[in-house]
């Protein structure tokens, strides 16, 4: 069938249903069978299966998926530094990709993502610099829904152009320029996702990815960055609201701390069967070059019960080999 995108403001850009009145939809292109087997490759054009954007594949990344939902053979339990016993979860190898946002689809979903997708530390003069690139995403392999397209630049990007070009005899018909290959290795430790956790408490699933941004000096002593990416997902028709996180931070110099707050990135999204998911970033840092972070998202039901979610326990680890700090966009 043809893949379809709004004119308007969509709730959903592939629910023609959930639209509000008087929205058209534009074809885009058509839609092909997503693969069951193998990865797509640079250039792909997908829709978004949850958050429903469009998009393009950049290139694949292997990621660790250690999913708590899937139990081990191993049965006994084992503590954690969490203190509380867990199962063992053991990593699989599953595929992510870093894909471009289209800007014209990014107003639609900033309710429901944060678009805003990579930061880092840049080593510019100004070395406080927080550096993000917006409309970046990471997107699991179960989440494209891949299409083709006839236009030549059927993605809106300002990156769009200096990292891909047009090439009629290929497929898909966009192929990496080496602008885009010099960045990817470039910085590589900074966009590389290595390990993604993910557990489901009350068919509420969350999905944490960490990267590491790097490592600044401040007043004689280290200080580790990073950044995490969450996503939460309502797998079942019950709407309900985020109300609270609950966090605590271990860092391998010795200290816990516990941080208590209202909701995240001061949202209280609600889930619900149109709009079951959202997605945001945050980031943490240590004194310390490694740690770990757990915890749990407080959720209201509809009668005004509450209910607590588990937060995967993760990782902060940081580059072993020190690379210099990413550059931004200058070449």
């Amino acid at each position: 069938g043809a893949a379809s995108a709004p004119t308007n403001p969509p709730s959903c850009l592939l629910a023609p249903r959930n639209r509000p009145e008087g929205k058209v939809l534009e074809t885009v292109g058509v839609f092909e069978a997503p693969k069951q087997h193998g990865k797509y490759e640079t250039g792909q054009l997908f829709l978004h299966s949850v958050f429903g954007y469009r998009g393009i594949v950049l290139f694949p990344w292997q990621a660790r998926l250690y999913d708590r939902d899937v139990a081990s053979p191993v049965t006994e339990k084992s503590e954690n530094v969490a203190g509380h016993g867990s199962k063992e979860v053991k990593g699989k190898t599953h595929t992510y990709y870093q894909v471009l946002i289209d800007a014209r689809d990014c107003p639609h979903i900033s309710q429901r993502s944060q678009t805003e997708a990579v930061t880092f530390l840049a080593n510019h003069d100004d070395s406080r610099a927080l550096y993000a690139i917006p409309g970046l995403d990471y997107v699991s392999h179960e989440d494209i829904l891949p299409y083709s397209s006839t236009d030549q630049v059927p993605i809106q990007h300002e990156l769009f152009e200096r990292f891909l070009m047009y090439d009629q005899t290929k497929v898909p018909p966009f192929v990496a320029r080496d602008t885009l290959c010099a960045w990817q290795e470039k910085n590589h430790p900074w966009l590389e996702l290595s390990d993604v956790h993910r557990e489901t408490t009350e068919n509420i699933r969350v999905t944490v990815i960490p990267f590491y941004m790097g490592m600044r000096e401040a007043q004689n002593s280290h200080v580790y960055w990073w950044r995490y990416c969450i996503r939460l997902e309502n797998l079942d028709s019950e709407v309900v609201q985020l109300r609270e996180r609950h966090w605590r931070i271990f860092s391998l110099s010795g200290t816990l701390e516990t941080v208590r707050g209202r909701g995240v990135v001061g949202r209280e999204p609600v889930l619900s069967k149109e709009q079951p998911a959202f997605q945001y970033s945050s980031h943490v840092s240590l004194q310390a070059s490694s740690g770990h972070m757990w915890g749990t998202f407080r959720f209201e039901r509809p009668d005004g019960s509450h209910f607590d979610v588990r937060i995967p326990p993760f990782s902060l680890e940081s580059n072993k080999d020190e690379k210099t700090p990413p550059s931004g966009l200058h070449w």
